[in-house]
């Protein structure tokens, strides 16, 4: 059932974006038309999801998690629009099909970012069928925001670019992908969670903690696959981080090792669901999820 249920939280969530993505047609076209080239057609929808499926687990309705959902959604496609620029991880593939900036030019990308990462705050500020308590949606925002800042996923990728060709310990490759990736993964379960305003801060930390660890979890998956998937697979070119020199869990503890610390994060993160009920299924089958596909 959570599986199912995964499935039609991702078509949701597809949905949801293109309604806020400005039509093909509309003035400039071509960067409308590059916006919607880097969000629709592809991704796993997994920030959406954990929208979906924590809103869920404590009872709000779906159509008050659509635009959380596809504010968290665009700050990501933004970032994968950058990151594959050639200033960064200079990538030729993703999803399956060339990069945003082979597909329209480098300084149209560069626009795409910006205008996604400022449509996320839009749809927040925006959406009227979210929750209406002017203070909740306050948080919504700083959440978001600071997620993605320089204290979260563009911090992250600021050490990422200085960690190039160094070694890093154990602590340190961490602390990079927990801004890097985690926060926007954190900043997707607390986004479900604060579409209420009602939620003990017990039940709040209990999120946050499930999802500190499956976001870290998830970095690692990814950095196991990018050494034993092929590129069909993944949908971008297959070991592009010892291409450029960027330290990895694999290569840091070894695959066998990584895939432990995959399958003890994962237990940990369904360890802080004990005290939910069956509606928070689908965040414990998520967890179970990222570490199997580890293997």
């Amino acid at each position: 059932m959570s599986k199912a249920l995964i499935e039609r939280y991702g078509a949701r969530a597809a949905q949801a974006l293109e309604h806020w993505l400005p039509a093909p047609d509309i003035h400039p076209a071509i960067l409308h038309q590059a916006m919607r080239y880097a969000v629709l057609d592809g991704g796993k929808r997994l920030r959406p999801i954990l929208v979906y499926a924590t809103g869920t687990a404590l009872g709000v309705p779906l159509e008050i998690l659509d635009g959380p959902a596809c504010a968290v959604e665009f700050i990501h496609a933004y970032s994968l629009v950058h990151d594959d620029l050639p200033a960064m991880d200079n990538d030729e593939l993703r999803r399956g099909k060339p990069t945003c900036h082979k597909a329209f030019g480098e300084a149209t990308a560069l626009l795409v970012g910006d205008a996604l990462q400022t449509l996320a705050f839009q749809v927040l500020s925006q959406d009227n069928a979210m929750i209406q308590d002017p203070s909740a949606r306050l948080k919504l925002i700083a959440t978001l925001a600071q997620a993605a800042g320089s204290r979260g996923m563009a911090g992250g990728q600021a050490i990422d670019l200085m960690a190039v060709g160094k070694e890093l310990n154990l602590a340190e490759l961490e602390d990079m992908h927990i801004h890097k990736t985690g926060a926007l993964i954190r900043a997707s379960v607390l986004m479900g969670a604060l579409s209420r305003t009602d939620v003990a801060q017990r039940t709040l930390d209990d999120l946050d903690h499930y999802a500190k660890r499956i976001g870290l979890a998830f970095q690692i998956r990814d950095d196991i696959l990018d050494v034993t998937a092929d590129a069909e697979t993944l949908g971008k070119r297959p070991g592009g981080d010892a291409q450029a020199h960027k330290p990895t869990y694999p290569t840091l503890l070894g695959l066998e090792n990584a895939r432990e610390r995959v399958q003890k994060l994962c237990d940990e993160a369904r360890d802080y669901l004990v005290d939910f009920d069956e509606a928070a299924d689908t965040l414990r089958w998520m967890a179970a999820y990222i570490a199997e596909s580890s293997r």
